[in-house]
Parts: structure tokens; C-alpha cells; sequence
């Protein structure tokens, strides 16, 4: 056989190739490890697992007002635990959110009442004064460079303290005065307190106020610059500078969203029951923060999303619930959260490892 003959390749088939090179990042995993890396994949499994389970434990759950409390209470959580959620994608905590939405009612009570005024204007004023705070915290946070743990923690004191001391000050007691009888009353509880009739069961507002957020915040951090600065500084906040992202406004704005979140709670709660009692809120900003968590959010910041935080919400309301309608010791409702939390601390260290193993 002459060279040429040898040198020709054979017609109609490919040359050989070795083995395809690949690594960790290029592998391509199974669909079900991809989809369970997703943070909020992993809590919507768990919260369809708890109402099974309270589904079979309680019957008296399957009917629909049963479940119209559940997602009632859920909401109350839920659409707090938005604003938190984005606060700690955005590497900062909020320990005041609890006492904020006290704070928030007892402005707008105070207002409207003693100043004999409509209502709304006490509405109005204690939503710049939740924005205001918000923006304290925030401005201490990136001006001083303290730890919002600590800020906050100061700014949690401060409102315990006033709520208690103002009110008992300006009403003489530990709650406000009744405003049921006030001008604007019936149209502000018509916005943050009605209920909605749907096949005979009473949705409270509330519920569809946090799907329309959960909505909104979904959007934002997938769709807008704004989304893609929250994650930026989350992630870290120096590289986030260096590229040109607004880190002071992004984070001053996040802390605003809570006081935001926290306004619109303390409403709710206001118009709800026409009085509110100074002492509360105290431990609601742990129920907040943890339901992030459970809804994905890291805590060192630069990950989750508004999804999660949500079926975490639901997951909250259906035990709280849950632990009534099954008739069973309400003591056990804070173990009940702290194995939760556990267990979502544990699946978002599993699925972070996950998504970065090579």
C-alpha cells in the first residue's frame, strides 16, 4: 500500500476524538440535584410535607375556613418576612421589625386620637415615621460601620422602651384608646383589616396584599437594576462598589423597605382590633428573620429569594395553626419552630455545597 493510500482518511466517518474533558463547573448534574439546589425548590417541598401531615393530624384543617386562618396568620408573617428577606440577601439584619410594627400602630393611634384628627392623618404621619426609622438604622449602619445586629439591637431597645413609656404617658395606660368611632376608620379598615368571601370562608386582605409583594419582590430581584444591587452588596459590598453599584442608597433603601413592611403591619393590626396593646411585637422579629432563613436566605448575605421567604411564612402559619386545630399542648408551637429552623439551616448548607461542588 503506497503512502498516499495510507494517509487518506476513511470517507463518511468522523475523525476520532478523545474523551470529552470536562470539570465541575461544565458537568451537567441530574435534573432533581438541580432543582433541589434551588433554595425555595427545597422549602415549598417541606411546607407541601407539614400540611400533609396537619391535614391527616387535624381534619378540621380541610375545611376552608380553617385554611383561610392558616394563610391569614401566614400573611401577618409573610408579608414582614419580605422586606427581611431582602434586608439579609442584602448582608444586614433588622432586629427591631418586631417592635417597629407596634411602634407604627401606636403613632397612628396616638395622632388620630388625641389630636381628635381623621385618622388618616395618623396613618399618614406614622408611615413617615416607620420610613424614618428605617432610614436610621440604615444611615448608622453604613456611616459608622457597626454591625447591623448592634444598631438595630439598639434601635429594638429604644422603641420597647418609648412604646411603653410614651403611651402610658400620653393614654395613662399600657394601650391605646379605642378609634372605632373615628372619621376614616371604616375606609382604613376597608383597606388593611376586610376579609373577602370566597366559597363561604373569610380571606382576610392580607393574604392577597402578600402575594401582590411577594410578587413585586420576586420581580425586582430578577428583573431591575435594583435586584441586581441587592445581591451585589449582599455578596460583597467593596467589589459591589468598585463596579459602581450604590451601596449606601441600596442598603439606607432596604432598611426603609422594613420600615415600610412594618407600617403596613401595624396598620393592619390597628384597624383589626381599634386598639393596641404597647407590650407587643417583642420575639416577632426572630418569626421574621427565621422565616427567611427557611425560605433560603443565607445569613452570610448575597443569596435567596422572595419565594422562599413565602412558603417559609406558610410553613410558620401552618404549624402555629396547626398545633390548635390538632388540639395539641400550643407550648410545643416554639419547638416545633426551632426544628425547622434547624432543619432549613442544614438543607441551605446542603444545597450551598451543592451548587459550588466540583
Amino acid at each position: 500500500m503506497s503512502m498516499t493510500q495510507q494517509a487518506e482518511p476513511a470517507v463518511g466517518r468522523p475523525p476520532a476524538s478523545g474523551p470529552e474533558q470536562t470539570d465541575g463547573r461544565t458537568a451537567r448534574r441530574p435534573l432533581a440535584i438541580r432543582l433541589l439546589a434551588r433554595p425555595e425548590v427545597g422549602v415549598f417541598l417541606g411546607a407541601v410535607a407539614v400540611l400533609v401531615f396537619f391535614l391527616i393530624a387535624a381534619p378540621s384543617l380541610r375545611q376552608g375556613g380553617s385554611l383561610a386562618t392558616v394563610l391569614y396568620q401566614s400573611s401577618t408573617i409573610g408579608i414582614m418576612a419580605l422586606p427581611v428577606a431582602l434586608l439579609m440577601i442584602g448582608g444586614e439584619f433588622d432586629l427591631s421589625s418586631g417592635v417597629a410594627v407596634i411602634s407604627s400602630a401606636l403613632v397612628a393611634s396616638m395622632i388620630s386620637y388625641q389630636l381628635t384628627m381623621n385618622v388618616w392623618v395618623g396613618v399618614i404621619v406614622a408611615l413617615f415615621a416607620s420610613l424614618a426609622v428605617g432610614a436610621f438604622n440604615g444611615w448608622m449602619v453604613v456611616k459608622t460601620g457597626l454591625p447591623s445586629f448592634l444598631v438595630t439591637l439598639g434601635s429594638f431597645l429604644i422603641l420597647q422602651g418609648a412604646n411603653l413609656a410614651v403611651t402610658k404617658l400620653v393614654t395613662g395606660n399600657v394601650a391605646t384608646d379605642d378609634i372605632s368611632n373615628m372619621d376614616g376608620f371604616d375606609q382604613a379598615r376597608k383597606i388593611f383589616a376586610s376579609s373577602v368571601d370566597i366559597g363561604g370562608a373569610e380571606v382576610k386582605i392580607t393574604v392577597f396584599y402578600w402575594v401582590a409583594f411577594a410578587a413585586l419582590a420576586t420581580w425586582v430581584l430578577l428583573r431591575t437594576k435594583y435586584g441586581n444591587w441587592i445581591f451585589a452588596v449582599g455578596g460583597s459590598k467593596e467589589s459591589a462598589r468598585a463596579v459602581g453599584v450604590p451601596v449606601n442608597f441600596t442598603k439606607i433603601t432596604l432598611f426603609m423597605l422594613v420600615g415600610f413592611g412594618a407600617w403596613f403591619i401595624g396598620m393592619h393590626n390597628l384597624f383589626s382590633f381599634n386598639t393596641v396593646q404597647s407590650g407587643e411585637g417583642v420575639g416577632q422579629e426572630l418569626i421574621y428573620i427565621a422565616a427567611a432563613v427557611i425560605g433560603g436566605c443565607l445569613l452570610t448575605g448575597g443569596s435567596g429569594s422572595a419565594i422562599g421567604p413565602v412558603f417559609g411564612a406558610f410553613m410558620f402559619g401552618m404549624v402555629n395553626q396547626g398545633i390548635v386545630f390538632a388540639g395539641w399542648n400550643p407550648d410545643w408551637f416554639k419547638a416545633f419552630l426551632g426544628v425547622m429552623l434547624l432543619g432549613a439551616v442544614l438543607i441551605n448548607l446542603w444545597v450551598q455545597r451543592t451548587a459550588t461542588r466540583r
